[in-house]
């Protein structure tokens, strides 16, 4: 009778101890003694959106308002990995929504852009996230999402350039469907106060 080998599963911080290995590294060197314990800490931390949820975030901060002009929070920070390398990229995303009978909360909106942005992620697929969030939230007449982001996949790696960016949008409902709308949001996004 064969015996089943059982595999069991590694720790993150194992894995990392691992991965030291495989990089010819010393993990029993002085500076690198707790590098698995805050490799996993900061790994658990740049990932904490996958336990994030849309209604906690939101947590009733939903209010009637007859208010129907365009609502905006731009330079909203984020920090993200991307799902391609594990490297970070980070950067500014832009949000506007235009009211139909509800407003949230103005902390919200950056609260859901951390939501998507720590996960493993392409920045296109994170700016639409946002935005789909947005509508099925408030059901608004319409969402606009432009995201701001440098990658240090392309910034130390690959191509090595370093002044490069990335600019990705996601235009819903009349920003979508009207150029007034949509130009007025991306001149409102460019200017700067004061």
């Amino acid at each position: 009778m064969k015996t089943k080998k059982i595999k069991t599963r590694l720790s993150l911080e194992e894995v990392v101890h691992e991965l030291l290995v495989h990089l010819k590294e010393d993990p029993s060197r002085e500076g690198l003694l707790k590098t698995p314990e805050r490799v996993a800490k900061s790994l658990h931390y740049l990932t904490k959106g996958y336990a994030d949820n849309i209604k906690t975030i939101v947590n009733g901060a939903l209010f009637t308002e007859d208010y129907k002009e365009m609502v905006i929070v731009k330079d909203i920070d984020f920090v993200s990995m991307c799902e391609h390398h594990m490297l970070p990229f980070y950067g500014k995303v832009h949000v506007a929504y235009i009211p139909n009978g509800k407003i949230i909360g103005l902390s919200k909106i950056p609260r859901i852009v951390d939501m998507y942005a720590r996960r493993l992620q392409v920045q296109e697929r994170m700016t639409r996230q946002i935005a789909d969030a947005l509508m099925e939230i408030l059901n608004p007449d319409g969402v606009a999402v432009v995201v701001e982001g440098r990658h240090m996949c392309m910034m130390i790696r690959g191509v090595e350039k370093q002044h490069s960016s990335a600019t990705t949008s996601t235009m819903l409902g009349v920003f979508q469907e009207n150029i007034k709308t949509r130009t007025e949001f991306l001149t409102l996004i460019s200017n700067k106060l004061g």
